[in-house]
């Protein structure tokens, strides 16, 4: 039996942080009852209970005109984490599996490589070297893989991976292993009037190439990680260069701060499941007026993962004493999810 590698606990802020939306009917679903039982049950992949109801009653008393709680359209602003609160991140978040792959990529061109670790330790599959370079070994691999290039190129990059690249467990498209219930969530909330933004320690470049297509949320409305770019003309061509070097990292006490910069509205609501998210939870719930916080609580091994409090990816411990603490909702998929992928 091989021997359990474990990574040290990972930062997101060392990793730049790193299906289209599906129709609320498809097209097999035309009977009179599958549109009346989509009317009444705007969640239909949460199972009834305290968890749903509490999302379905926030966006009553937010949206119930001359009541006490009434919150005007142009205020309702949701903010969602990425990595395992909209998307699979075990076995390692999915923009790492990606800088690995460039690793393999671009070694042809980097014959180095071979003795030089990190690099040598990723061309090799040994992931227990990798795991002993710790995060300076990791950040070092995130910046190679993700500089040297245009923005437009990189765009693509992703783009072309994601559409080849299959998870180690599950053997899907990453862009498969997306929650739908949290699919729902969103389509629910703009059906309501809320504009809904990511905000994400992963990095927002590798995020928006795919963000409106799977999600329904625009490049506009992500907010991210980033690494810094130069403006150049090239063949008469104005492009920006993406350079090997940390701009803003958007995780932990970062999250308020982006969503300061790129959003100018303190939000109302927003979604988590680590960690990297508590601040951003203190920063939407702990003021007054009609407030909203939820975490996604891993639980199902079976079905998707089982992790907290002791996971290198996604850890789940301070915030998840805050949220009995703030009153946030906890979401138990086990209990609360009756799928969890569209693909189910």
């Amino acid at each position: 039996m091989k021997p359990i590698i474990r990574f040290p606990a990972v930062n997101r802020r060392v990793l730049l942080s790193s299906l289209a939306m599906l129709p609320v009917l498809s097209a097999s679903l035309h009977s009179t009852s599958a549109v009346a039982q989509a009317q009444r049950d705007p969640l239909p992949s949460w199972n009834d209970g305290v968890t749903k109801s509490s999302i379905l009653d926030f966006v009553a008393r937010v949206t119930a005109q001359n009541e006490p709680y009434f919150v005007p359209v142009e205020q309702r602003i949701a903010t969602f984490d990425n990595d395992g609160t909209l998307w699979i991140e075990q076995p390692m978040y999915v923009q790492l599996a990606f800088a690995l792959d460039r690793v393999k990529a671009m070694a042809p061109r980097h014959p180095e490589w071979k003795d030089k670790q990190p690099f040598k330790a990723v061309l090799e599959d040994d992931m227990k070297t990798l795991a002993e370079s710790g995060e300076r070994g990791l950040v070092e691999l995130v910046l190679v893989t993700h500089a040297g290039m245009t923005t437009d190129e990189f765009a693509k990059i992703v783009s072309d991976w994601l559409a080849t690249a299959r998870h180690p467990r599950f053997k899907r498209l990453y862009t498969e292993l997306v929650y739908q219930p949290m699919l729902e969530l969103l389509a629910y909330l703009r059906a309501n009037g809320f504009k809904t933004f990511i905000v994400s320690g992963g990095g927002i470049e590798f995020m928006r190439p795919w963000t409106e297509r799977i999600y329904g949320v625009p490049p506009e409305q992500v907010v991210g990680s980033s690494i810094k770019t130069r403006f150049e003309m090239r063949d008469a061509t104005p492009v920006l260069v993406r350079l090997p070097e940390v701009n803003f990292i958007d995780d932990k006490t970062g999250k308020p701060i982006g969503i300061n910069e790129h959003i100018g509205r303190r939000p109302i609501a927003a979604f988590g499941n680590s960690d990297g998210d508590l601040e951003m939870l203190q920063w939407t719930t702990l003021t007054g007026g009609a407030r909203f916080g939820l975490i996604v609580h891993h639980t199902d091994a079976e079905r998707e993962y089982a992790y907290d409090r002791h996971s290198h990816f996604g850890r789940l411990d301070k915030a998840l004493d805050a949220a009995a603490i703030n009153k946030w909702t906890v979401v138990d998929m086990k209990k609360d999810w009756k799928r969890i992928f569209p693909v189910d």
